[in-house]
């Protein structure tokens, strides 16, 4: 009975420990973009800035930060500064044509990697304004700030 439960509590703990292993932070900050505050992003957007969720369309259909557009970002890549973009997928066409325009993006806050890897993108594609919402939907949700 007691190597059982031995047994047990080995697998018990080595599943927490690999569920941990997956939620890795994402860095607090990012070479070329200007990492920015719930209140920062809102005052982007109200100068004119274009918000962009990265994460899926059923994950933004559950709710977004109002006026965001939807560009998702298809990760296969590990969750590490230096990850491999050739395993990832995103339609960059849905960013604006101008790449002198301020860019906000976001997704599920410290442990999505999306909003990181699409401004690391936007940048390459020659965009100048990338502003990253590191907190993401949770930070400005905690803010109060409004979503759809």
């Amino acid at each position: 009975m007691i190597r059982i439960l031995s047994r047990i509590a080995a697998a018990t703990l080595l599943s927490f420990t690999a569920v941990a292993a997956h939620a890795v932070d994402n860095p607090t900050s990012l070479a070329g973009a200007t990492v920015v505050t719930p209140e920062q992003a809102r005052d982007l957007q109200s100068k004119g800035a274009v918000v962009i969720d990265a994460r899926s369309a059923a994950e933004y259909a559950e709710g977004h930060i109002d006026g965001a557009i939807n560009v998702p970002y298809k990760e296969k890549s590990e969750k590490k500064p230096d990850f491999d973009s050739s395993a990832d997928s995103v339609d960059l066409a849905k960013l604006p044509s101008d790449k002198a325009k301020p860019i906000v993006t976001y997704c599920n806050g410290h442990d999505c990697w999306k909003s990181y890897k699409l401004s690391i993108a936007a940048m390459k594609a020659g965009h100048t304004k990338v502003n990253w919402l590191r907190d993401g939907l949770p930070g400005w949700k905690a803010k109060g700030l409004p979503v759809k």
